[in-house]
């Protein structure tokens, strides 16, 4: 049994970030409910798709969950949603703070009326500070986190990172606060918790791990970020025949590589005698390896490097992932046959827990699970049915009304 089995979540989120952190919560067991407005969620139209609404980023972020469709702002479909919440144990959020009253989700005055409740609202920013309410999506996070600035410090040119990190990032750190307000709502004599996720501190934390640097210290020791990786030549390096992925990082791998390569008095170089004068050195001790790789393939390296136990790596082009014979060898694509679809494949869970991997289900069509939920929720179908006729939910074709 998967750790978070019997845990009941509603997802109220959209895009990445928030159904990224819940689709983690499915992946360890737990139920997860989205409620999404009528027309839907709009990454299911983002992408390639061979069903409308159902869309290749939806697909990435939202599998094993349940669909269910409301018109929040009519009262009526708040009233649904207050039923859904009387059986939940988590509420997951991606409002700006200023709307959630006219919705019915004032964040007091719902865990007032559901102690038990963990209330997960997935911010922009902290809301006490100047830029508390403001819009956010990825890019705004990355450039103002310090991602852009970090890819102009390694390649000249401002840019943002080539993946959604900040969202993903963001939506990690709520995955791991949900689990750990819900372990803390057992400690605690079964109350609940008001969890806030705001996206900027989460991706400044992330990125000044290794990039505090100097500032570390007050008064500072030196500047920030950490010489090795924005280090201009840190990149796969070039073989006679293509590229290779190496790693030489102890005092001891250094002295084999070098001396493996035929270069004895680089191994004895003071410049390279421990980590911190190789830190200093970082451009010339680059410069100087990506010389002596230039000069054998890639089979050559992966050899070598294996048997002087030297982490080192091919290069895998993104569409190589599905072929890579590791990912094959531990189960790590699932695919799913849907009779409208075909076949889809899944990138899986990575974690395992006593051996058991979760398996994906289906994500869910828009509205699939609405009347389902809602009649197990306390209403009945005429009473779903004036939902759905109000425009304030809807139902999925061959679901009901």
């Amino acid at each position: 049994m998967l750790p978070l089995s019997g845990v009941r979540v509603i997802d109220l989120s959209t895009v990445v970030m928030g159904p990224y952190a819940s689709q983690w919560l499915a992946d360890l067991g737990a139920e997860v409910i989205k409620v999404e407005p009528p027309e839907g969620d709009s990454t299911r139209r983002t992408g390639p798709a061979a069903e409308d609404g159902m869309s290749a980023i939806f697909l990435g972020v939202n599998r094993s969950k349940k669909s269910v469709a409301l018109n929040l702002k009519q009262p009526a479909a708040q009233a649904a949603l207050e039923r859904l919440l009387a059986g939940a144990d988590v509420l997951v959020h991606s409002m700006r703070p200023q709307k959630l009253a006219g919705l019915g989700l004032d964040p007091a005055a719902v865990m007032a009326r559901h102690p038990r409740l963990v209330y997960v609202s997935l911010l922009g920013f902290a809301e006490d500070g100047p830029y508390g309410g403001r819009p956010a999506y990825d890019d705004i996070i990355q450039g103002l986190s310090g991602n852009a600035a970090l890819m102009a410090a390694q390649t000249g040119t401002m840019r943002y990172f080539p993946t959604i990190a900040a969202d993903k990032t963001s939506g990690l750190v709520a995955a791991l606060s949900i689990a750990a307000a819900l372990a803390g709502r057992e400690r605690n004599g079964g109350k609940g918790a008001l969890v806030e996720v705001p996206m900027f501190e989460s991706m400044a934390a992330f990125n000044l791990v290794e990039h505090l640097y100097g500032q570390q210290f007050e008064p500072p020791r030196g500047p920030t970020g950490y010489p090795r990786v924005l280090a201009p030549l840190r990149r796969p390096y070039q073989t006679a025949n293509g590229h290779v992925c190496m790693m030489p990082y102890t005092d001891a791998h250094w002295r084999d590589f070098f001396r493996a390569a035929g270069r004895p008095d680089l191994a004895a170089d003071a410049r390279f005698d421990g980590i911190a004068a190789r830190t200093r050195h970082i451009e010339t001790l680059y410069e100087l390896t990506g010389e002596i790789v230039r000069a054998r393939t890639t089979e050559d390296w992966l050899a070598l490097c294996e048997t002087l136990q030297i982490p080192v790596a091919r290069v895998n082009e993104l569409a190589d992932l599905v072929d890579d014979p590791h990912l094959r060898a531990t189960g790590f694509f699932a695919t799913l046959d849907d009779p409208v679809m075909g076949t889809l494949r899944f990138a899986g869970a990575p974690v395992r827990f006593d051996g058991e991997r979760a398996r994906p289900a289906m994500p869910p069509r828009l509205g699939e699970h609405t009347r389902g939920l809602l009649a197990g929720a306390g209403l009945d179908d005429a009473q779903i049915d004036a939902l759905a006729q109000a425009g304030a939910a809807y139902c999925a074709p061959g679901t009901g009304t």
